[in-house]
């Protein structure tokens, strides 16, 4: 009854009063492409072997000064994804006979703290006023050109050459100085207290307690924020009284720096730098993408509201650039045709040295079949919805690499996973893959997996039904029908040079169903091969790969297969053998890549109307699970069953969030204590909420988003965008989820 029942349901659509079979005319919502401001970073090295940074201030050109041990350093050449340098500033020749001790901004012109003076070029040099405190290194300039001057334990108010009042604090070692423009105040942070001196010289104690050490105000100026060595605290100025409680849930509590710029709080750590969201949560700048060096020692406004983060290895200036979506394509797009294509496939630019992009090579992979199909498919779409040229070329070169796969290899069928010119050393170092081409200067990699094979359908069926361009319509329909006949005729087998199936080309049903009902690999592999079979039919029309689909769904479980729920997925029973066992440690987020490449062949192309719509709740069940990793491509894959709810939301944070540095720098995100952390699970998600992309390790679609840490960091590689980010966002144009810019950037 079983087997009838279900070749009834396949055949044709539900009697009316069952499932629907109309189309979804569900009305999408639509992300609206407006200008958003996108986070860049400049990062200016220093030597630090024989010197150690002590502060930075710029001026109204834009000229970024840094204060060292040595002298006086500015910034030399630097640019996004170039970093410049620190260099001594020779600018003005007397500089290097004066004993600089620190260095401000007042009024956007740069003053400077010697042993015995406080001193401006700007005004036409005429602010050269003295002081009397010989190991002065903290001061702040105010109204009428007044400056607070400290030692750190004496504080004295200099102006016009007098000296106005002096004190010793009368409690801790003062940290801090600065100035509040609307009431005309100096505030003065002590390890033990705040104090306030007015303008009338009423020097004040306003809150006291221990381990301060930074301040700014914040609230307009009505509160005070204090930084501590475990958190920070918020003092009422008006009421001198602590608001609310200490605050420790941060990224790191110890802090060394804070600053208020432009509304918004920033705080500095040994851990990199972060700044309070208006949800309460917090924007960490945390390793190399962001930062020359992790322990930071100053935060202050910079050129053109950037940020300055000084730190110990030399200062990062962070810039918020307004951008739509589509000026981030079109930078990626420039990103992945300058350093990211590799004999027409999508690679990655390896073996850089930190980070240093004229020093890579564009390396193989085990996946340049996959990663070019993502590529391509984001190609594809972006032609459907703009017919622009150089898309289609780019959709050409990246087609000629695929097809050579097939043909540089003897199997008829069978795609390679690469290839590459003969007698390279990372070849040499890896035979039993590398094979010899009958052409001496080419070899190719064999052992090719099921995550290619999906990839190669997934992109030649966009490109099949997309494309009025005969030729390459005629190339990918080739190709769907060359490789899935190698699978139907090889019993469902992905038959390598030697005879013998690859490790995971297997799609037959003594291997799939083998598996426990639990274990994913028998619902994925079941999803795919599906998926292919349709996918092969739909435009071939050859009744062997559609006779085939249905023998596996009526005969041999595969519907069941893939209808069974994702909540089932676990490990294998202890009965399993080992493979199984082997094969569900844990959630398989390479399998997840493969499901939602596939759902494109399995819903678009399915054989009626019912099985679409079985298909569908396939998708949103599996969608569901994969919400709190919050993809941008899991989420716009699930917008093509007509759907409403797909969570675009989360797709567009994912497009804006992810940063346009897509080096491999070390990420650390473990330590922070304001993110809660999990137990351990079998999804292996480490956090109740995913960070940030910018916040995290660069990592493609087949990686776990919850891992928090890239230890081993060091900017040796640079991803491309073309299969991370340019996918998503094209197949979100293509399906109209998300709108052409509304408004370019400037």
């Amino acid at each position: 009854m079983k087997h009838i029942f279900i070749a009834l349901l396949l055949t044709s659509c539900f009697a009316a009063g069952m499932l629907s079979c109309s189309k979804n005319n569900v009305k999408q919502p639509v992300y609206q492409d407006t200008p958003y401001l996108q986070e860049i970073s400049v990062k200016f090295y220093a030597d630090t072997t024989t010197q150690k940074l002590l502060g930075t201030a710029y001026d109204r050109n834009g000229k970024i000064q840094v204060l060292s041990t040595s002298g006086l350093l500015h910034t030399y050449d630097g640019q996004f994804l170039y970093p410049g340098s620190l260099n001594p500033d020779k600018t003005y020749r007397f500089t290097s006979d004066k004993n600089l001790k620190a260095i401000t901004s007042l009024d956007a012109q740069l003053v400077y703290l010697t042993d015995s003076v406080v001193y401006s070029n700007a005004w036409a040099g005429r602010v050269f006023i003295k002081h009397q405190l010989p190991k002065a290194h903290i001061f702040a300039g105010g109204k009428d050109f007044r400056f607070l001057v400290s030692d750190g334990q004496g504080l004295e108010l200099v102006a016009d050459q007098k000296s106005l009042w002096s004190q010793t604090v009368p409690a801790g070692t003062v940290q801090q100085i600065s100035y509040q423009s609307e009431t005309n105040t100096f505030w003065v942070l002590t390890d033990e207290a705040l104090f306030s001196l007015s303008a009338d010289l009423q020097f004040n104690k306003v809150i006291e307690g221990k381990g301060y050490t930074a301040m700014a105000l914040t609230d307009g100026g009505k509160q005070m924020a204090i930084g501590t060595t475990n958190g920070y605290l918020v003092c009422d100025i008006a009421s001198k009284k602590q608001v609310g409680e200490l605050n420790q849930k941060l990224p790191v509590p110890a802090i060394t720096a804070m600053a208020s710029i432009n509304g918004k709080l920033w705080f500095g750590s040994a851990e990199g730098a972060f700044s309070l969201r208006e949800d309460g949560k917090f924007d960490y700048y945390n390793g190399e993408r962001w930062l020359p060096g992790s322990n930071v020692l100053q935060i202050t406004e910079g050129p053109a509201q950037s940020i300055l983060v000084l730190t110990t290895g030399g200062v990062g200036q962070i810039i918020f650039k307004e951008m739509t979506l589509a000026d981030k394509a079109a930078f990626y797009d420039q990103q992945v045709r300058q350093r990211h294509i590799r004999v027409g496939f999508n690679s990655t630019l390896a073996h850089m040295e930190k980070g240093d992009l004229s020093t890579g090579y564009l390396s193989d992979s085990d996946n340049d079949g996959l990663w070019t199909s993502m590529y391509l498919g984001g190609e594809i779409f972006r032609y459907a919805v703009t017919k622009d040229s150089a898309a289609l070329q780019n959709c050409r070169e990246s087609l000629d690499a695929m097809e050579r796969l097939y043909d540089i290899n003897p199997v008829a069928g069978f795609p390679s996973r690469s290839f590459e010119r003969s007698g390279h050393i990372d070849i040499l170092h890896d035979p039993e893959r590398w094979q010899h081409a009958s052409d001496k200067e080419w070899d190719w990699k064999s052992t090719t997996s099921s995550d290619e094979v999906i990839g190669h359908v997934f992109a030649f069926g966009a490109m099949a039904e997309l494309f009025d361009d005969a030729e390459l319509k005629g190339r990918a329909i080739t190709l769907i029908d060359t490789l899935m006949s190698h699978i139907v005729q090889n019993d469902l087998y992905l038959i390598d040079f030697d005879g013998k199936p690859t490790m995971w080309g297997k799609w037959n049903p003594e291997y799939v169903n083998g598996f426990p009902t639990n274990v994913g690999d028998r619902k994925l592999n079941s999803s795919n091969i599906v998926a292919m079979l349709q996918t092969a039919y739909h435009f071939t029309k050859k009744e062997k790969y559609k006779v085939k689909a249905f023998e596996l769904m009526d005969k041999h479980g595969y519907f069941e297969n893939m209808m069974r729920p994702m909540s089932d997925i676990g490990k294998a029973p202890d009965d399993a053998d080992e493979h199984a066992k082997n094969m569900s440690d844990g959630w398989n987020h390479s399998d997840d890549e493969m499901y939602f490449i596939g759902y494109w062949g399995l819903y678009r192309y399915a054989f009626n109307d019912t099985l679409k719509a079985h298909y569908k709740a396939q998708i949103l069940d599996h969608w569901e699970a994969e919400r709190p990793e919050k993809d941008g491509a899991w989420n716009i894959f699930t917008a093509i069953t007509g759907t409403d709810s797909f969570d675009l939301d989360e797709a567009a944070w994912y497009l804006r969030e992810y940063p346009l540095d897509m080096i491999e720098w070390g990420v650390k995100n473990s330590h922070r204590k304001d993110i809660e952390l999990l137990e351990p699970n079998f999804r292996k998600q480490s956090t109740k909420e995913v960070l940030p992309p910018d916040e995290r390790p660069v990592r493609r679609h087949n990686a776990n988003t919850f891992d928090m840490d890239r230890i081993n960091g060091n900017g040796n590689s640079e991803n491309s965008a073309g299969d991370i980010w340019l996918l998503p966002y094209w197949m979100g144009r293509y399906l109209g989820v998300i709108s052409a810019p509304v408004a370019s950037s400037k």
